[in-house]
């Protein structure tokens, strides 16, 4: 909301000498945020009114041009040319003399042109700074200013202008009336109500028959003809300037009178063209298969939700969001203008306007005002007021009595206790400080004990229970009164372990090369059905968020796959080439639970109420995956490089481990959106924890990322807690080193083999190494060659030559039992 001081000073007995500062300071004490303040643009030296009195059409030029003779309040009237063609003689026209410097430091002198002395400069609203238009120069109109007087205090360029930021719950400071009676409350000053004028004592009937079908979405519908307006009447220069400062552009009379209205009172209005309204007029909601086609010219399909104004001929308007163009005002197709028009202010049920907006995406400045709430009362006030400027300026007259169909019920109070505003901010609010804060917000305040019933302005539709009016209480006493009084902090106990291990783990793949990339936690079928999962795969089964950021993705993710894949695919599309990303988060797995029961605010819930909460709420198993792909070491002068592979996934999933403190067995394994032949299963003892390995090819091909991708996953909380570190034992013996390699099945699990060898080589390996995996022409058909470096050691003496040969021997026994033999 764009509030002019100008015009705030017409409402608000402002202290004498108040600066802007102390202004900014006000407002934020009311809980506005000032998120700008315009000043006025620099203008200097003579900028004056004057007075168009000859123009002489100079000819033989490339395009038309004028030599006017303007009264600047001199002896002489100066001569000036000008290209503008919107002018005729008697304006009063925005002169600037030799001498004057223009914003954007453009220096005004006299000179010659066109084979004429042009004496100095006819402005355009976008010459002087003040506005964007430069299709013609600005018109003050024919009477009101005198010629020579100083434009500045006519423009408004001492006029300071704030932007307010209104909060959706605050509908009444969406006006000039609004701010006005904050900003008096909080300054301590006198205000006058723009709304609080008599009402003329219109006569005859109603000059339109109105019907209201749904009243409630629209408990208050009022109606006002006019006819005889001049469709030719400019709007005065005061009005459009008001508009131009609030952010409104200027259209035609009718529609700036509407606009002003709005701004001062808050109350939003239509503007019909009464000799298209066909008979009577109804208030109800759309039917299946109703159009209507808008100001903008666009034709829309309506739901069941939509809430309409009709006439005989159909839909004539959306209420409360915009009008049809049917019934637009202005000049029609046939050359005809509008003379007869039919005012329209109502008060709408917010939400649905809200919906309606969102729906049908047209945001707007009577939207705004609808959506957050409105005051019923001033209804008929709005029309009066917009009525009178249309017949001073515009030459109309009002025929007959208002229309004003009425169906609200009486209002509502609150009980109040006077010491909870006390109680809850911490500041000890006398009695009398409570009451005159909420009758400076206009709620009425009865009973005198320390319960008081309070009855809130028809303007406060957000009022509704004590902490509403517990907010305001605080509010026109100044947020800055409440202490700042930090909690004493308890001895903290440090990091919980499951705390220290994540941290562990995210440090662990930085330090291996991995890059953090956090997504969010919600997904949908189309990111589920992309990684190729079965349709009865646990994936599937998600939890549905009742209010999702997005339709597209309403669900809370079963795996961290969707998320980092997107991060993935988002680097690449942007030139990266090789990427390895990681992400440790919650995720949440569906299934039957509980449905969760909704305690009140107003106590504590009860252990029973808390236990089924906690109860209802799904589990969140905390995992961790990468995702990489790209040149895993890089190509130099060392050497060409190494591709990313599935390997190096698997290798993620053991630092993962290692970081935990826990050892992690590797086999074969199947699972989408793995590639079948390249998924390793990832244990801990008997229990699978996750996948890792390359992507499947249709799945790449799905999300648009290159062949072979490769990711892991698990379930970071399957670890178990790791027992107290225990420092290995350090032998002073020396080792015995030696290496065996064995040709085996090429289907033959390393995993599994290793697992064999270990189990033969006994108490005395130390390590054991897998550093070569090799297929060739030596070898037999479908089989490989697995080479291991072993150490052994014993802790208490040197190993003798026989010792280490009959460990060997050992294993060499065993791994012929599982069908390999010795690689010569």
């Amino acid at each position: 909301m764009k509030v002019p001081v100008s015009w705030l000073a017409e409402l608000v007995d402002l202290p004498a000498g108040i600066t802007v500062e102390e202004l900014d300071t006000a407002f934020v004490r009311l809980g506005f945020e000032v998120e700008e303040i315009v000043r006025p643009p620099a203008t200097t030296g003579p900028l004056v009114v004057g007075k168009v009195l000859e123009i002489e059409e100079l000819t033989g030029f490339k395009k038309p041009i004028r030599y006017c003779q303007v009264e600047v309040g001199e002896s002489a009237p100066r001569g000036i040319v000008c290209g503008a063609r919107n002018f005729a003689v008697g304006d009063l026209v925005v002169a600037a003399l030799p001498g004057a410097v223009l914003p954007g430091d453009f220096a005004i002198a006299a000179r010659t042109t066109y084979d004429h002395v042009s004496d100095g400069m006819i402005c355009s609203v976008r010459e002087l700074g003040i506005g964007e238009d430069h299709a013609g120069i600005l018109v003050l109109g024919q009477e009101g200013f005198e010629p020579g007087a100083p434009a500045a205090d006519v423009l408004g360029l001492d006029d300071v202008v704030f932007d307010l930021d209104v909060t959706p719950d605050r509908g009444y400071a969406m006006s000039m009336r609004g701010i006005a009676r904050d900003l008096a409350g909080v300054l301590g000053v006198s205000w006058r109500d723009p709304a609080d004028l008599p009402l003329p004592d219109w006569s005859g009937a109603p000059a339109w028959e109105v019907a209201v079908a749904d009243p409630e979405r629209c408990d208050r519908f009022s109606l006002l003809a006019l006819e005889g307006l001049d469709p030719a009447a400019p709007s005065p220069w005061a009005l459009r300037q008001r508009l131009a400062q609030c952010g409104v552009r200027s259209i035609s009379l009718a529609v700036d009178v509407t606009n002003y209205v709005m701004l001062e009172l808050g109350q939003p209005m239509h503007a019909f063209d009464r000799d298209t309204v066909r008979g009577p007029i109804t208030v109800r909601t759309a039917t299946a298969g109703e159009r209507l086609t808008t100001l903008d010219g666009v034709d829309r399909a309506l739901t069941d939700d939509d809430l309409l104004i009709t006439d005989e001929s159909g839909p004539i308007g959306m209420a409360g969001v915009m009008g049809g163009a049917s019934t637009e005002i202005g000049s029609t197709s046939d050359g005809r203008a509008t003379t007869a028009v039919l005012l329209e202010a109502a008060h709408w049920e917010p939400a649905g306007i809200s919906r309606g907006v969102r729906r049908h995406r047209l945001p707007s400045e009577a939207g705004k005002r609808f959506e957050r709430g409105t005051d019923p009362e001033v209804t008929v006030v709005a029309l009066a007021r917009a009525a009178g400027l249309l017949v001073e300026h515009g030459g109309a007259r009002v025929v007959g009595a208002p229309v004003d169909v009425d169906t609200r019920e009486s209002g509502y109070g609150i009980a109040l206790d006077v010491s909870l505003p006390a109680r809850i901010a911490g500041v000890p609010y006398a009695r009398a400080q409570v009451v005159e804060a909420l009758e400076a917000i206009g709620a009425t305040v009865d009973g005198d004990g320390d319960t008081v019933r309070v009855t809130p302005p028809s303007w406060r539709g957000d009022l509704l229970e004590p902490a509403d009016l517990v907010e305001e209480v605080v509010r026109f006493r100044g947020f800055d009164e409440i202490p700042s009084i930090l909690p004493t902090a308890p001895p903290g106990g440090g990091l919980t372990e499951r705390q220290r291990r994540r941290r562990s783990i995210g440090r662990a793949l930085a330090d291996a090369g991995y890059v953090e990339a956090p997504a969010f936690p919600f997904i949908g079928t189309p990111q589920l059905d992309a990684l190729g999962l079965p349709e009865d795969d646990d994936r599937r089964r998600v939890n549905t968020v009742r209010n999702p950021l997005s339709e597209e993705a309403p669900a809370l993710r079963t795996t961290l796959l969707p998320g980092l894949l997107a991060s993935l695919a988002r680097n690449l599309a942007r030139g990266q080439r090789d990427v390895a990303l990681f992400e440790h988060g919650s995720v949440f797995p569906g299934g039957e639970r509980t449905t969760a029961p909704l305690p009140g605010v107003d106590r504590r819930p009860d252990d029973t109420t808390l236990a089924a909460l906690l109860g209802a709420v799904p589990a969140q198993p905390w995992h961790v995956a990468v995702a990489l792909t790209g040149q895993r070491e890089p190509r130099g002068w060392w050497g060409p490089g190494r591709p990313a592979e599935w390997a190096d996934a698997i290798q993620a999933a053991r630092v993962v481990a290692e970081a935990a403190g826990a050892e992690l067995t590797v086999r074969a394994g199947e699972r989408a959106p793995w590639h079948p032949g390249r998924c390793a299963e990832l244990l801990v003892g008997d229990r699978v924890v996750g996948y890792a390995g390359e992507l499947h090819p249709k799945v790449c091909e799905s999300l648009g990322l290159p062949p072979r991708t490769s990711v892991m996953e698990l379930d970071g909380d399957a670890f178990p807690v790791p027992t107290v570190p225990q420092a290995p034992p350090i032998s002073t013996f020396p080792p015995v080193l030696f290496d065996l390699a064995f040709v085996v099945a090429g289907d033959q699990s390393a995993a599994e083999f290793e697992a064999t060898v270990r189990e033969a080589a006994g108490e005395l390996l130390e390590s054991l190494r897998l550093f070569d995996v090799y297929t060739g022409p030596s070898l037999p058909e479908h089989s490989k060659s697995l080479a291991y470096a072993v150490t052994l050691r014993a802790p208490d003496r040197t190993l003798s030559g026989e010792e280490a040969a009959e460990v060997r021997e050992r294993v060499i026994a065993a791994a012929r039992e599982q069908g390999a033999e010795l690689r010569g």
